[in-house]
């Protein structure tokens, strides 16, 4: 009788404990899960978009992109100190996937089996890389928080632009303020729409110093396979082009090397006043090439083959360091039966550094940066092509370089 009643306790002792197991483990997810939910809600406070987090077996993966800071490797950082101190797992990896206009582009892992830093993993801790890891796709969809879609900005840009063809005169100067109105209506597309305010004008013509739309373009960008970017503009342009545009990204496996081509099919347009003129006759213009990327002092070197817009066509060589404020570089062109040409060309990033959008209320901001392009050969008719985007500048297209973002993780 005795040895029965011990045997009874024993038992209700035994399923009391697995009990208490069952209830910790429940209890530690639970607070796990909850740990990951008050990273988001830091994150969304902060200005980020499109977010959203997942774990697996053997990775925690966070989703987001980086609309509260003008400077991409900063917002990247600042993401990686948020999740750093509230947001890891335990005993796994963590990945933060980042995201441009809802296109995946990077991700920042940190390797739980590869680090010596578990509990608190430093800034050398993290690999960036254009590897997004497994199942990327299955993350990247589904629904996010703090959604960008459908939010309206307001981007002035300011442009100028100079010229010496008079003795008489040192430059003449044409100063612009161009604000834009910017939206994505789905994934991957963005509308713009931007009239041209003239400021300043001496000696650029008539026509320039009016009043008159500038970018009008529908853009369409996707993350293709075998880790392929394709962006697709249809619209008006800057060099009085309209038509459209395909560019395409490919890094390969040592990411410091890439190749890029462009191809565009155009025709002339310009507005008197508010009247379109606009021509018939169609203009191929490509480029195909590849860069080199130098991760010690975050120079970018490039090469290309090129038709422009009057037909020649040639080589252009670039050479550009990229800082975290400013792009600064040199370009020289060939074309066959012309002269060289060639100059400096220099991008600076614009304050605020740092803004938060209000909810659906349209935020407006300047330029993420401005720049110049110095045509040394004084160069007139030859060597011209077009850009697709009025954001479109060399410090942009380097803004998600893995070996850039991890000069800034290292310099946050």
């Amino acid at each position: 009788m005795i040895k029965v009643l011990c045997e009874l306790i024993s038992s209700k002792f035994r399923n009391l404990r697995y009990a208490f197991i069952i209830l910790f483990c429940l209890t530690y997810q639970s607070l796990l899960g909850q740990n990951a939910e008050n990273t988001l809600d830091i994150l969304v406070d902060l200005g980020f978009e499109n977010i959203s987090w997942d774990d697996t077996s053997d990775e925690r993966v966070y989703v987001m992109e980086n609309s509260a800071y003008r400077l991409n490797g900063v917002g990247i950082a600042k993401a990686v100190e948020v999740v750093s101190a509230n947001g890891m797992p335990d005993g796994k990896s963590c990945r933060l996937i980042f995201l441009k206009n809802n296109i995946p582009q990077i991700s920042v892992c940190f390797d739980y089996q590869a680090s010596d830093s578990i509990i608190s993993p430093r800034e050398e801790d993290w690999d960036v890389s254009y590897d997004l890891g497994k199942n990327w796709r299955s993350f990247t969809r589904g629904k996010k928080i703090n959604s960008s879609l459908y939010k309206v900005d307001i981007v002035v840009y300011p442009e100028l632009s100079l010229k010496n063809l008079v003795i008489t005169q040192v430059y003449q100067v044409l100063f612009n303020i161009s604000p834009a109105i910017e939206v994505s209506l789905w994934k991957g597309m963005k509308l713009t729409a931007q009239v041209v305010f003239p400021v300043y004008n001496d000696g650029y013509g008539t026509r320039a110093g009016k009043i008159h739309p500038g970018f009008l373009t529908i853009q369409q960008s996707a993350r293709l396979p075998y880790n392929i970017w394709g962006t697709l503009t249809l619209g008006m342009f800057n060099a009085g082009r309209y038509g459209g545009d395909l560019h395409l990204f490919h890094p390969f496996k040592n990411e410091r090397f890439s190749i890029e081509g462009r191809i565009g099919l155009t025709s002339t347009y310009y507005w008197d006043k508010f009247e379109l003129v606009y021509g018939t006759k169609k203009r191929l213009t490509w480029n195909i090439g590849g860069s080199f990327y130098w991760p010690r002092y975050n120079i970018q070197m490039s090469a290309k083959l090129e038709q422009f817009l009057l037909g020649e066509r040639g080589v252009r060589v670039d050479m550009i360091r990229h800082f975290r404020y400013c792009s600064v570089g040199f370009y020289a062109m060939k074309a066959d039966g012309i002269r060289a040409n060639g100059g400096f060309r220099f991008q600076v990033a614009l304050p605020p550094y740092r803004y938060k959008r209000c909810g659906y209320i349209p935020k407006v901001t300047p330029s993420k940066n401005m720049g110049l392009a110095y045509n040394a050969g004084n160069e007139q008719y030859y060597y011209k092509s077009f850009r697709s985007n009025p954001g479109e500048n060399i410090m942009q297209s380097n803004s998600f370089n893995p070996y850039f973002i991890k000069s800034e993780l290292l310099n946050f």
